[in-house]
């Protein structure tokens, strides 16, 4: 009996050393046996991962170095930021995400790979055992040990492209992968470059997604995945505090900077920052609302927008309730009306509307009662998302006069129109700020209509300074889109900004 017993010890302690889950991935090994052992380790408060590895180097037709890997089937997109520890031994160790058919030293993989000398590039082995591949056209950093890697697979091609923080990603390079099946491991891997070496490397905002089909539509499908994320705004470093296979969006940041409002299920929720428990907001009667509500800039009320069954365009009507919650007072009478922005003595609200039942445009509205005012006069274009600053002197708002969706400001009385942003992307929702020096905005690809802001898309989170010189940084590379940044994410303190991504959760 006592040798069965230990037969039975010694297979649960097999089982445990094959598998050892870190963060998101289902392991980590030592891949090609380095003469010293590598390691890979999870901080969940910071949400960071460590590796430390070791080998001769991922090149000829084997390999050697630390992975931490999952298996990942169908399409992908995985980004996250590279930065190596110290100087280091050599200047070729190398850090990045692997594709890779198996663990074999020998394996066909693919892996977008940051060097110790700065070197960016897409590397490769066809075959089993195979000497390794990369292009001709080889990209090396201007500034070193820091850098963000995105790997996407699509069917058979697998494209790497990379940025430094505040900069758009850029196409490094694309290959065809017929030797990796659809399941595959995939993960982040550091190899030293020197068997008598150990280097370590920083990684951070990990971020594994599935696209979704071209035609996806998620009002008839479903959302299959939701991420609830907080922003550190001055190095783009990024936090998950919520997570979800059902819908939410559109977070807010609540006065006392300790809890975020968002919208699910057709209701108001809050959650700490920190995650946890949900509690339900009472809105009374209004009980079918969308993703377009905020707080007035002293902290007292709130602001909703309701679909009233029965009406033209969905019903959505704007209301306003006492921020602990209550029945709410509604506002606007013609639909749909969709709030966006509390003026700054909390006397009006600023909403988009339609009223020709073709296009959207910017108006007000007393909040005491009152005729609604256009500050808008559409002939084509598309206007949503206005946004006043916090001394009355504008409304910030999205507009597509300029041929590409722009973001632009006015005076609150509609005259000064003043575009803000020019370039080839589409810019949406404007939000400035605590102290009127920044507007962060999410940016979608020129691909996507001018007119349109959908889900399940690659996109940007930019930030802008408004009261000096400059243009637009990137700050967040993410799977998003509607629902992202719809309303006002600003914590009170001007220091982070929430927002969601979508997924579908592996």
């Amino acid at each position: 009996m006592k040798y069965l017993n230990l037969i039975f010890m010694l297979m649960i302690a097999s089982i445990s050393k094959g598998q050892s889950p870190i963060g998101v991935f289902a392991n980590h090994a030592d891949i090609g046996k380095p003469k010293i052992s590598g390691s890979a380790t999870y901080d969940q408060a910071a949400q960071t991962y460590t590796l430390h590895g070791s080998g001769y180097n991922i090149w000829f037709e084997r390999d050697e170095f630390q992975y931490a890997y999952k298996k990942l089937a169908g399409d992908f997109i995985l980004t996250a930021n590279f930065a190596f520890s110290g100087e280091g031994a050599d200047p070729h160790r190398k850090i990045g995400w692997m594709l890779r058919g198996s663990l074999d030293a020998d394996a066909p993989h693919c892996s977008a790979v940051l060097h110790g000398d700065g070197l960016t590039v897409l590397q490769w082995r066809l075959l089993k055992g195979a000497f390794m591949r990369d292009p001709e056209d080889e990209i090396f950093s201007t500034k070193k040990n820091y850098s963000i890697l995105q790997l996407e697979r699509s069917g058979k091609t697998i494209t790497l492209r990379a940025a430094h923080f505040g900069e758009p990603l850029q196409w490094i390079g694309s290959t065809q992968m017929e030797s990796l099946k659809d399941s595959v491991y995939a993960g982040l891997f550091i190899c030293a470059h020197n068997e008598k070496a150990k280097e370590e490397a920083k990684i951070w905002n990990v971020r594994i997604d599935q696209p979704v089909p071209k035609d996806y539509n998620p009002d008839k499908s479903g959302y299959i995945g939701c991420r609830m994320e907080i922003l550190d705004v001055a190095n783009g470093h990024r936090k998950v505090i919520h997570e979800s296979k059902t819908r939410f969006e559109a977070p807010n940041w609540m006065p006392d900077g300790k809890k975020l409002l968002f919208n699910e299920n057709r209701s108001l929720y809050t959650i700490p920052i920190e995650g946890g428990t949900q509690e339900k907001v009472n809105t009374g009667t209004a009980n079918h609302l969308n993703n377009d509500h905020g707080i007035s800039f002293d902290g007292k009320m709130l602001a909703i927008s309701h679909h009233r069954q029965g009406l033209s365009g969905g019903g959505s009507t704007v209301y306003v309730l006492p921020l602990q919650g209550g029945e709410p007072k509604q506002l606007t009478d013609k639909t749909p009306s969709y709030w966006h922005g509390w003026s700054a003595d909390g006397k009006e609200v600023a909403f988009v509307g339609m009223r020709d039942g073709k296009y959207y445009n910017i108006f007000t509205i007393p909040v005491k009662g009152g005729t609604e005012k256009a500050l808008t006069d559409n002939k084509g274009w598309h206007y949503d998302g206005p946004e006043y600053s916090k001394d009355g002197k504008y409304i910030y708002y999205n507009g597509s006069e300029s041929g590409t969706m722009q973001i632009w400001r006015m005076k609150p009385d509609g005259t000064g129109k003043e575009q803000l942003t020019f370039d080839e992307n589409n810019n949406w929702f404007p939000h400035l700020s605590p102290d009127g020096k920044w507007m962060v905005f999410i940016s979608f690809p020129p691909t996507i209509d001018v007119s349109s802001h959908p889900s399940y898309k690659q996109v940007q989170l930019r930030l802008m300074p408004l009261t000096s010189a400059g243009g637009p940084k990137t700050i967040a590379y993410l799977y998003g889109g509607q629902g992202t940044i719809n309303v006002p994410s600003w914590s009170p303190d001007g220091k982070y900004i929430a927002f969601v991504s979508n997924s579908q959760k592996y």
